[in-house]
């Protein structure tokens, strides 16, 4: 394939544990500046990883940065680990557990029934640790001084919720869902359909839309290719 990174290129990025999206973007970006002696570059991202999820993210280049908001629109698959029976304020391993629930009354069949309870549309609160503005601040800024926020609902579909049970009270999952949806927010709320607790403690998006992460390169890689690339 030939990427006109000058012109306009659209890349998929394996994003690495621990980075955030702007992380990406902004080393992708600097060695595109220096590679093609450009002052600057437009470079951004279509759909945001939270620090501790890996995976697929879609970054746009010079004038593809155009079909980020399209891009951003599709539908997304995931996959990852939730764990029953405790809970943290950030709903995954950005903070430390808080809580701890009974796991005892669990059963294989409510697993499987509240599973299907997330299919269709509905509302969902995001983590009150998101980067939802509140205020003219992101909303985790104030959950991290303390602050008690309320925060809208936004509506969201998820088409499958597929789980293996067979490493309790590890749930592993795959989930296909409608843009804007946390996935931090499912484990939790399906911690609390099962009258107990779930903390996200694994996350990776495999898909976004047409994009399939065995397409995706890992950052290294592609700083390799962008400094070797003739010009």
């Amino acid at each position: 394939m030939v990427y006109e990174f000058a012109s306009g290129s659209t890349i998929l990025v394996d994003k690495p544990y621990e980075w955030t999206s702007f992380d990406v973007v902004n080393k992708l970006r600097w060695h595109l500046r220096k590679k093609l002696a450009a002052k600057k570059i437009k470079v951004g991202h279509a759909g945001t990883l939270d620090p501790l999820a890996t995976g697929l993210l879609v970054i746009c280049i010079g004038k593809h940065t155009k079909k980020i908001n399209d891009f951003i629109q599709d539908e997304k698959e995931y996959t990852g680990t939730i764990l029953l029976g405790k809970t943290t304020p950030s709903f995954d391993l950005e903070t430390p557990f808080s809580h701890e629930f009974d796991i005892s009354h669990i059963t294989r069949e409510m697993l499987n029934e509240v599973a299907l309870s997330f299919i269709g549309d509905q509302d969902q609160i995001p983590p009150i640790y998101s980067a939802k503005q509140i205020d003219g601040k992101r909303a985790y800024e104030h959950a991290r001084k303390g602050r008690d926020i309320q925060l809208k609902s936004n509506k969201i579909n998820i088409s499958a919720f597929e789980i293996n049970i067979d490493c309790f009270p590890e749930i592993m999952f795959r989930i296909v869902c409608s843009k804007g949806t946390y996935i931090r927010s499912v484990a939790n709320d399906f911690g609390k359909r099962l009258n107990s607790g779930g903390t996200l403690i694994e996350l990776r998006r495999t898909r976004s839309g047409e994009f399939n992460i065995d397409e995706a390169k890992s950052v290294d890689k592609w700083i390799d290719f962008i400094e070797n690339m003739p010009l």
